[in-house]
């Protein structure tokens, strides 16, 4: 007689196949398929039971916030609007998560700023809000094209942050971004970073598992606090007591909560860890002492620079980071012990990643580090560029043409 099973088999509100996150990120069967970035938000999310989106157009990201409305046309995704402004939109993305809904939003460059005072309070809510940064230029002059400097003003909101390299990265972020964000001992938002346009619309192979399985929903009754409750933490702490008063209390409230918002995201790391396949990826020889770290397109075009430097008879390596908040400090550490002299390529003018390396290497590493090479304001980071710096350094020739 056939055994017959008695797996109870639960579908979403689209019609989709619940499965765990492990078996939609590691073990469902993936093909292969040709789109931008853009498009790789739209299949991530509609993987992933959303409940609710609020977008406003800002370029680069208004493609794939277009297409996020598309998959609530298509029954994928609960709730989706305009909002009358990216503050607007942060807001009201805000009231639908404190409600048990599981979000996602989309935004570039000036966008953020206009919303900035938004995410810390995602933050101080404890809400598992997904924002998709498609990062664009918001120096004078106007620029529209890639550039990540926005970046350098999200990383003390106490949002965590991750930075996806390229269409595949970005895909399986964004499903995991909602698993870590959503576990009890987390919840607190997540930024997705991307670079805009070198990754939202240019098209690359990505490889998906199928469309008619997804994410369990979101269940708001496992958050560490209450939906909509204020008599109690963080709810409590926006009522007129705590924010009026001038008094011991107040002040130790609201600065013991934000050490439980920092706190929270370093509770994520085994978890991103898990999900993200480390928190870190190595490329390169292992030994090698000339390492860049980098994120995002500069590490792809770290990537490249390391094969014309094999040419040059130079053995070099890339450390890729995966997140910045939290930031991997451990794995840095191990991944450069044996670094003479690490570079940090960056698409922007400040050098905020290059600050940050400094910052966890500090007393840690003997190495030189170099913030080196930068461009801004949409220039292309073409590997060669990267070589020259490189070659500058150790006074070797030039024989690269730029």
């Amino acid at each position: 007689m056939a055994q017959v099973s008695t797996e109870k088999v639960i579908y979403n509100r689209a019609g989709q196949r619940v499965v765990s996150p492990d078996y939609l990120l590691f073990e469902a069967p993936r093909t292969k398929h040709f789109m931008t970035g853009s498009e790789a938000v739209k299949e991530a999310v509609k993987r992933s039971s959303v409940d609710a989106s609020v977008s406003y157009p800002i370029t680069p990201q208004s493609e794939a916030a277009h297409l996020i409305g598309e998959l609530w046309v298509e029954g994928y995704v609960g709730v989706y609007f305009r909002g009358e402004s990216e503050f607007g939109v942060m807001s009201e993305i805000a009231g639908c998560a404190m409600a048990g809904a599981r979000c996602i939003t989309t935004t570039s460059g000036p966008g953020t700023l206009r919303a900035m005072e938004n995410f810390p309070m995602w933050a101080g809510t404890r809400i598992p809000v997904q924002l998709v940064l498609m990062a664009r230029g918001i120096n004078s002059p106007l620029s529209i094209q890639p550039d990540n400097l926005e970046v350098s003003f999200l990383l003390d909101t106490g949002c965590m942050i991750w930075y996806a390299e390229n269409a595949q990265d970005l895909f399986d972020m964004i499903i995991a971004g909602f698993v870590v964000a959503e576990k009890p001992e987390v919840h607190v938002p997540v930024i997705t970073v991307v670079d805009g346009f070198f990754v939202s619309h240019t098209r690359e192979a990505v490889m998906l598992p199928p469309d008619d399985i997804a994410l369990p929903p979101y269940d708001p009754y496992k958050a560490p606090m209450p939906v909509i409750d204020a008599e109690v933490p963080p709810g409590r702490f926006l009522r007129d007591p705590f924010v009026m008063k001038s008094n011991y209390i107040s002040y130790a409230t609201h600065a013991s909560w934000q050490f439980e918002v920092r706190a929270a995201i370093e509770r994520s790391r085994p978890y991103a860890k898990h999900y993200l396949r480390g928190l870190i990826e190595e490329f390169g020889d292992p030994e090698a002492e000339i390492v860049f770290v980098a994120c995002g397109t500069a590490a792809a075009q770290s990537k490249e620079a390391v094969r014309l430097l094999e040419d040059e008879g130079i053995k070099a390596k890339v450390v890729k980071l995966k997140t910045i908040r939290p930031f991997p400090v451990e794995e840095l550490i191990n991944a450069t012990k044996n670094a003479k002299t690490i570079f940090v390529p960056e698409f922007n003018v400040v050098g905020w990643l290059e600050r940050e390396v400094r910052r966890y290497l500090y007393k840690r590493s003997d190495a030189d580090i170099i913030g080196t090479p930068r461009v801004a304001g949409g220039m292309t980071m073409p590997p060669e560029v990267i070589v020259k710096e490189v070659l500058k350094i150790l006074g070797k020739e030039v024989k690269h043409v730029i």
